[in-house]
């Protein structure tokens, strides 16, 4: 056992001393140690509950044969940090946190991991980890939130930032937003629609790290501690087989990963999440493998913010395992490859039955021919964007008009709650972006104003930074490269015109080369936003978004 070196022999008796301060007993010390992360905190809905979880974990792993042993994890919560300082260190703590448990895991000689994350970055953080460490680990996640319910209608988070615009623009009352801050979000859970945590939750399940369920069973279900007990259980069935991360997360996993995302319509997160990972189990994975992928994977799920469904409802569909079984029968899936059930994908998706075929459509009668997320390339961005073309209006997928260049969010922020922004524009937001930002804020705010104040369908925002998963409308993020690189959004100029075509996926700035060269010789990079601590370290690592923002390792 990999735990031997920490306790086994004679010269291990004062590690196994320390054990006994513990409370370990002999019986324990000489089971395979399993190291349970567990990310609960009272900051975070998704998190507020993983003792609950990690309690049921420990169980499946004693009733395997094995000993227990909890350590923490950090996480942000998107929502509470949005529009502020705090939002700078989200995508930044994905890096921590997978720091973090490498060294806890090898510190500490554990024999197998299981990881209990919800949200955003914590999810692929602890599949980064996975990777690297490679030893024996199963995920299971605290499950998704219920959506809130005003008069019969079901409402999220994305709900709330939307109401902000809509009383800005008069079309809702305070009494309105309060009685919708009460109700949107009624319990613990990653908040409920289609946005980054359960985008990597349901993926989580494709890549194979995850049991069936774990991406949309609710997390108040007694469905999901059973899932969770199970997962204990797994884990040791996986370390008697000494199954790894990188047995599981190979090349054809994180294909099947990125045609799932494209018929689901995930987060365009998951298009810097999914080649982080990657990266850490050693497979390529780029834009235009996302692209090719999305031009023959059909979009079959419209969730919330694209459409009014919510993940309780993909769940009582079938969930994740109905959609796979949909695109097996366009053998759109490597249905071959090992899952931590110890079975195959296609074993798995055997029994998936399609129960709502609204929620999940039928691969013959698909939203789209192609897949929910686009990429797309130009002058403006030659290393490509992204954008989650599923929750775009038909009438803005093909779009043209003049710039309005904005250095920050705040700025942007401050223009369109103050009715500065007009119809038919192109909203540039730049440096924002990993190294600019630094750390990649999510536009949530900007963009679910739009959408408040029913702008979402005139005018197109493109940055150097991300969106939400809870966004919508043309919102087109990861420019790369990004402005404080030098990029050529750095070079846009108020009144350029900006010509977007999510169906040929294209995205040019109608300047000539000529001109451009001239600015670009005129230009300065700023100074950075932020000097000391560990966002300036990380500003100086970080790499592009079309490399999944992953830190430089020379």
């Amino acid at each position: 056992m990999r735990s031997d070196r920490v306790k086994k022999g004679i010269e291990k008796a004062p590690h196994r001393s320390l054990f006994k301060a513990m409370g370990y007993i002999d019986e324990e010390i000489n089971q395979p140690l399993v190291g349970i992360v567990n990310a609960k905190n009272e900051i975070i809905p998704g998190h507020i509950h993983l003792d609950t979880i990690t309690e049921a974990v420990k169980a499946g792993v004693r009733m395997g044969g094995g000993t227990p042993i909890e350590f923490p994890a950090i996480g942000v919560c998107d929502g509470i940090a949005m529009g502020s300082i705090g939002m700078h260190y989200s995508l930044a703590s994905r890096e921590l946190i997978a720091d973090s448990i490498e060294t806890m895991a090898m510190a500490h000689g554990f024999d197998a991991l299981v990881m209990i994350p919800n949200c955003d970055k914590i999810v692929p953080a602890m599949l980064m980890a996975a990777a690297r460490i490679n030893i024996p680990t199963v995920v299971v996640s605290g499950g998704p939130m219920l959506a809130g319910k005003i008069e019969g209608k079901s409402i999220s988070l994305s709900t709330m930032f939307e109401a902000v615009g809509a009383v800005k623009a008069g079309k809702m009352t305070e009494e309105e937003l309060y009685h919708c801050e009460e109700t949107a979000c009624p319990g613990c859970g990653s908040c409920s629609g289609m946005f980054t945590a359960n985008s990597m939750n349901c993926l989580t399940e494709v890549l194979g790290m995850g049991l069936p369920g774990n991406g949309t069973i609710p997390a108040v279900y007694a469905e999901r501690i059973r899932l969770a007990k199970k997962a204990g259980m797994a884990v040791m069935k996986l370390l008697e087989k000494d199954i790894k991360p990188r047995d599981i997360m190979t090349k054809e996993a994180f294909y099947n990963a990125l045609t799932v995302d494209m018929a689901l319509g995930c987060s365009t997160n998951s298009m810097l999440h999914l080649p982080a990972i990657a990266h850490e189990a050693g497979v390529e994975l780029n834009l235009e493998i996302a692209n090719e992928i999305s031009s023959r994977t059909p979009n079959l799920c419209k969730l919330s913010p694209a459409g009014p469904n919510h993940i309780e409802d993909l769940y009582a569909a079938g969930g994740v395992q109905a959609v796979m079984k949909e695109l097996s029968k366009k053998d759109l899936l490597d249905l071959s490859l090992k899952t931590v059930t110890g079975k195959t994908l296609g074993e798995n998706i055997k029994g998936a039955v399609n129960r709502n075929k609204e929620v999940i459509r039928p691969i013959e009668n698909p939203y789209s021919k192609t897949g929910g997320i686009a990429v797309l390339k130009g002058n403006l961005a030659p290393d490509g964007c992204v954008v989650k073309r599923s929750a775009v209006a038909e009438e803005m997928l093909v779009h043209k008009g003049p710039a309005r260049v904005f250095d920050s969010e705040e700025e942007v922020i401050k223009a369109i709650l103050g009715g500065k922004i007009n119809k038919g524009e192109v909203v540039v937001i730049r440096y924002e972006g990993p190294k600019g930002g630094p750390g990649m804020r999510e536009m949530l705010s900007p963009t679910s104003a739009l959408a408040g104040m029913g702008l979402d369908k005139d005018v197109a925002l493109i940055t150097d930074g991300r969106f939400s998963g809870a966004t919508r409308g043309a919102s087109i993020g990861h420019i790369s490269p990004e402005a404080a690189e030098g990029g050529p959004i750095a070079l846009v100029e108020d009144g350029d015109i900006i010509s977007i075509d999510m169906i040929k996926g294209t995205i040019n700035l109608e300047v000539s080369d000529e001109e451009l060269q001239r600015r670009k010789e005129n230009w300065k990079a700023p100074e950075p936003k932020i000097k000391t601590g560990y966002l300036a370290r990380y500003a100086k690592l970080v790499t592009s978004a079309s490399t999944g923002g992953v830190l430089k390792t020379n």
